[in-house]
């Protein structure tokens, strides 16, 4: 059956100038495209057309300024998913993003949901409290640049030593610069070179403020990485492979600001933990609301540790990873009692 004759509720919202719509294998190849970053040979193999059929969709959307892509609650909501997360692991609400395959990077599209959610709620003199890593960079092509007035956004992180072409630490500057914000940064490394150069750098280098600060937020969004070769620690340098070992052996199975837990939501016992230059969990913790936003197969036991350590209102990940959770995880493994 062709494409465009299946009856899906799962397709994403595409706002069309002059009210023509595309049709529905035009909605999948934008999203593909522009949300999923798939290349157009790869669009034209996956859907059973040609390479020029995809780009002339493309360039007549584009030539025309009429397409923006957005997720539409009403057509993106895959309701049985969310459902699902929401009772296993008693989170208040659940938001899935469509994904093409199980193969594709769920980055780009939890990315893309998770601009459309945060551009939404944010509201005036809001204080928000944000982490940084690839999957939130990935959110900031979805953010409407728009003035909300007394809006506070804060670094819940120390930076990098070194930057990168696509540095994730960039999240939440650009991201203040969207909405006119004021920016609050902890001025200081992901990890001290000790538990005693970390108590000094908060109580004589003026990072106390912030850490108090962080007490009084509306809202805070955090990711969560792995414990593997690809975590974004160990990319960026900040851990070697001998110290994920030593962190596996600790039993860490992920990290949320570079606080490494393990699969009952638990600390390890770390001297990483001891240095880490964040706001503390149990800080981020009781904010009011609670996003967390991740995805890919990879991170299924980190998402379960943290949602017992964090205690989420809000989940954003993707179909894959929706089903594997709810597939793959005993009852048991529901989130911690509130």
């Amino acid at each position: 059956m062709p494409f465009e004759d299946k009856k899906n509720n799962n397709e994403i919202g595409i706002a069309v100038a002059f009210g023509r719509k595309p049709s529905r294998r035009r909605h999948r190849v934008a999203w593909m495209y522009y949300v999923e970053e798939m290349t157009q040979s790869a669009i034209a193999d996956r859907l059973g057309i040609t390479r020029i059929s995809v780009g002339r969709m493309l360039s007549e959307a584009h030539a025309a300024h009429e397409v923006r892509i957005s997720l539409s609650r009403d057509l993106a909501e895959l309701t049985e998913l969310e459902i699902g997360l929401h009772e296993k692991f008693a989170i208040p609400e659940a938001i899935v993003a469509p994904l093409s395959s199980a193969r594709a990077d769920p980055r780009p599209a939890i990315g893309a949901a998770t601009g459309n959610y945060i551009s939404d709620m944010l509201r005036p003199n809001m204080k928000i409290g944000l982490g940084w890593g690839q999957t939130l960079l990935r959110s900031l092509t979805f953010l409407p640049d728009r003035h909300v007035p007394g809006l506070s956004v804060v670094s819940l992180l120390g930076g990098i030593t070194r930057a990168q072409r696509a540095n994730p630490a960039e999240f939440v500057p650009q991201f203040a610069r969207f909405f006119l914000a004021d920016c609050y940064l902890l001025a200081a490394p992901a990890f001290a070179d000790s538990a005693k150069t970390k108590e000094t750098l908060i109580e004589r280098c003026g990072l106390s403020e912030i850490y108090e600060f962080s007490k009084s937020l509306d809202v805070v969004v955090v990711s969560v990485g792995n414990i593997g070769s690809n975590s974004t620690a160990k990319l960026l340098g900040n851990i070697s492979e001998a110290e994920l070992a030593s962190l596996r052996a600790a039993g860490a199975v992920g990290d949320m600001l570079f606080n490494f837990f393990d699969i009952d939501g638990k600390l390890v016992d770390h001297s990483f933990n001891e240095r880490t230059m964040s706001i503390p969990v149990e800080t981020i913790s009781a904010a009011p609301v609670r996003v967390f936003v991740s995805g890919g197969l990879d991170k299924l036991e980190a998402m379960i540790g943290a949602f017992k350590l964090f205690r989420p209102t809000v989940l954003i990940t993707d179909e894959f990873t929706a089903r594997a959770l709810l597939e793959d995880t005993p009852s048991k493994e529901t989130a911690a009692s509130r």
